[in-house]
């Protein structure tokens, strides 16, 4: 029986990755670097940002500037305050629930707490958000996922997790979770690779467990 969730924040509460992919690529593609968006959705979404960093340089073959994070984070950031939307049908779908839930992000507490405020989230979460960084561990490591579960007080069977990258998925099985993973178009074969129930929508969610 199912007595907690723990959600992904990116891609899965908010839709961010569009904005926060597009504004790397674009930054990363003044020293070189050239990628489709749909590969950086696959290749970067739920992995800290300095690995997406490393990947990067290791494909131009040089450094990036010492400035590359601080200057990403702040265009991010401003972009995230005019144009972060609830994910279609989160909202309908958390009124819905009459079990606790969480949110576990390999994300900053900031950025989380940004992002679900734009988009309307921030009073549903509240004493309930989960960062890698306070615990430095981040996805594909299970870290945070088990420290949610812990902090919300249910053991690993007790909860599933929603996430929608590979890392997440990754992550949520080697803790032991059943995972659920939300299919965007890009990410269905490695989400179902790694083991995740996929849906595609919050109604089609909500039929699969019952809601």
């Amino acid at each position: 029986m199912i007595k907690c969730i723990i959600f992904d924040c990116d891609g899965v509460l908010v839709d961010t990755e569009k904005i926060g992919n597009g504004i790397m690529l674009e930054m990363a593609a003044e020293y070189g670097f050239k990628m489709k968006l749909e590969d950086a959705y696959r290749d970067f979404n739920g992995r800290k940002l300095k690995e997406c960093f490393l990947y990067i340089e290791n494909a131009i073959g040089k450094k990036l500037p010492d400035t590359f994070e601080s200057d990403y984070r702040e265009k991010s950031f401003e972009a995230f305050k005019t144009q972060v939307k609830p994910m279609e049908g989160i909202v309908e779908f958390l009124n819905k629930l009459k079990i606790p839930y969480c949110v576990a992000s390999s994300g900053p507490v900031d950025k989380i707490r940004l992002n679900l405020g734009v988009a309307g989230l921030l009073d549903k979460f509240e004493n309930k958000i989960f960062s890698s960084y306070q615990i430095n561990s981040w996805k594909p490591e299970p870290g945070i996922f088990l420290h949610a579960a812990k902090e919300m007080g249910f053991e690993v069977k007790e909860c599933i997790v929603i996430e929608d990258s590979k890392a997440g998925v990754i992550a949520g099985i080697s803790g032991g979770f059943k995972v659920y993973g939300f299919a965007n178009g890009y990410n269905n074969e490695d989400l179902k690779k790694e083991g995740a129930v996929l849906f595609s929508n919050y109604e089609e969610l909500s039929q699969q467990l019952y809601f």
